[in-house]
């Protein structure tokens, strides 16, 4: 004969919701201000000098101060400092061609690099300026791959990768020349809502 289940109490058990961080609060802790780079480009350095400062928005239009931003790139001559490109082009020793930073209170973390080569593409094409970017933040158990490009940039027109993309998205792609400051450019990512930057698949 089968005991009867016990069942268990009923007492009111108080919930209290918190933030939705799949990762916890670990990631600032683990990730975020290690190893920082900010300084891809050191003095001497061949190519058009670039101040970048990205800044990191939520889907609500609110900057996350806690998220990391990875830059892989090429240098002046569109060669990665990388065994894995085989170019002919020179390695320059005065340029890194990777960054790490991670996000102020306002969203904000800053670059100081230059302006790549063309690299290149399928076929005989050659890519638009651009550089590489890996998005990190909490409740982001995957990094967001996305591109930076140079607003204005002729070759963007050009540019195979860039096709890919919708005209009405591209805009989410462009770095924006500061007006103000020669050499200094601004650029915004959103990782959800409304003006959700492009991100890629790869």
């Amino acid at each position: 004969m089968r005991r009867p289940l016990k069942t268990k109490s009923k007492k009111k058990v108080d919930r209290v919701p918190i933030p939705s961080q799949t990762v916890g609060p670990y990631f600032r802790i683990t990730l975020v201000g290690k190893r920082p780079q900010g300084r891809i480009a050191v003095p001497g350095v061949k190519g058009e000098r670039v101040k970048l400062t990205c800044t990191v928005f939520d889907g609500e239009g609110q900057p996350i101060p806690d998220a990391l931003i990875e830059i892989w790139q090429a240098n002046a001559d569109g060669k990665y400092n990388h065994p894995d490109d085989h170019q002919s082009k020179p390695v320059d020793p005065a340029f890194i061609g990777f960054g790490r930073m991670g996000t102020e209170e306002n969203g904000s973390c800053e670059f100081e690099t230059i302006k790549p080569g063309r690299v290149p593409g399928e076929g005989k094409t050659l890519q638009a300026p651009h550089l590489e970017v890996s998005v990190f933040a909490r409740g982001v158990l995957r990094r967001l791959a996305t591109r930076i490009y140079f607003a204005g940039d002729a070759a963007n027109d050009e540019c195979p990768v860039l096709a890919l993309v919708p005209k009405s998205r591209r805009a989410t792609l462009m770095a924006q020349p500061v007006p103000v400051e020669p050499g200094a450019w601004r650029f915004d990512v959103y990782v959800s809502g409304p003006k959700e930057t492009v991100f890629f698949d790869v």
